[in-house]
């Protein structure tokens, strides 16, 4: 196989800009098919992209044989139906994060990738972006020094649409949580890139918002493998903005914003020092461009349903009281 032939599962509003032209721009890919519900959306969404074809059932993609894999992006309460159904299909999936609303679902998506003898990737896409290539390289190189410690603050205002009819990433029998689980993952999944496997984490969570059963604020503390401890806050009721990652070393820190631009922050006995480190384009492409590579024989993804099960474990951890308290129960 020379290229890769993909078909898209749900081409809702993260397919317009953050992933789907990933599929059209990475070398050796084409995107070659789309299946939404609706098919006056699907017809609308090929046309717009120039996709060859549209589907309304799911099964008929999975089946079309010039779909070589197949990328879900719908929400994650269907996450892992529909990835075992490609996997039995006989085909490599690509799945949105979080790779599905709890870690039992992750598992089972895991068991059917290994019993087909397929690879399961998962759409943690900062894994693979230059920005974070360079945080990684830095702590590599030993520009602060020996890691120590890490902490995390993520502050945002409450949508002001939150309180009306709730999005399905406020519904916990949708997204298996609220803001921390559609957000707070990315970053966990990140340090879990950077650092390395979370093997212990206490955490609370509460909805202090009264906006619907989703957490709105949560507090962590984290034990790395490597040693390394952290904290993290994430508030979804804040009155102000704020999203920042510290990496603490015996010589220094560095400082990154997870979610936005903003240049890393370098500091050590030198001064401080501003390092650029801007998104590319469409965001999913440089770990589209992996799993490509990976399928075609040439390369390895750092993104796959192994390192999203340690993701959704610490995550599961974290709201394990909160979502009993509030009668949520997931597969």
């Amino acid at each position: 196989m020379e290229t890769v032939r993909w078909g898209i599962i749900g081409v809702g509003d993260v397919t317009e800009v953050k992933s789907g032209p990933a599929f059209q721009k990475a070398a050796g890919s084409q995107l070659v098919a789309v299946m939404r519900r609706t098919g006056a959306k699907a017809a609308d969404y090929a046309a717009r992209h120039g996709v060859p074809r549209w589907y309304d059932n799911a099964d008929e993609l999975i089946h079309d044989d010039e779909v070589d894999a197949v990328y879900v992006a719908t929400p994650p309460d269907s996450h892992r139906e529909y990835a075992i159904r490609v996997l039995e299909a006989g085909k490599p999936v690509y799945v949105e994060k979080p790779m599905a609303r709890s870690a039992s679902e992750c598992i089972q998506m895991n068991d059917a990738a290994e019993s087909a003898g397929l690879p399961l990737f998962v759409a943690y896409y900062r894994r693979a972006m230059p920005r974070f290539e360079t945080v990684r390289r830095l702590l590599t190189e030993g520009a602060i020094g020996r890691l120590q410690a890490v902490t995390i603050r993520q502050l945002r205002p409450a949508d002001p649409t939150d309180g009306d009819v709730l999005p399905w990433r406020l519904r916990p029998d949708v997204s298996g949580g609220g803001h921390f689980v559609d957000l707070g993952s990315h970053t966990l999944d990140l340090l879990d890139h950077l650092v390395g496997p979370i093997e212990h984490v206490t955490g609370h969570a509460k909805n202090r918002a009264g906006t619907g059963a989703a957490e709105d604020l949560v507090g962590a503390v984290l034990q790395f493998e490597s040693g390394v401890v952290g904290t993290g806050l994430w508030c979804f009721d804040a009155g102000e903005e704020l999203d920042e990652v510290q990496l603490v070393g015996s010589r220094g820190t560095l400082s990154f914003s997870v979610f936005d631009e903003q240049p890393l922050e370098l500091r050590t006995n030198d001064g401080l020092q501003s390092i650029p480190a801007p998104y590319p384009d469409t965001v999913q492409q440089p770990l589209v461009q992996s799993v490509v590579d990976e399928l075609l024989g040439r390369g390895m993804s750092p993104s796959t349903g192994v390192s999203a099960l340690r993701t959704a474990r610490v995550v599961d951890a974290i709201l394990t009281d909160h979502r009993a308290a509030h009668g949520v129960t997931l597969g």
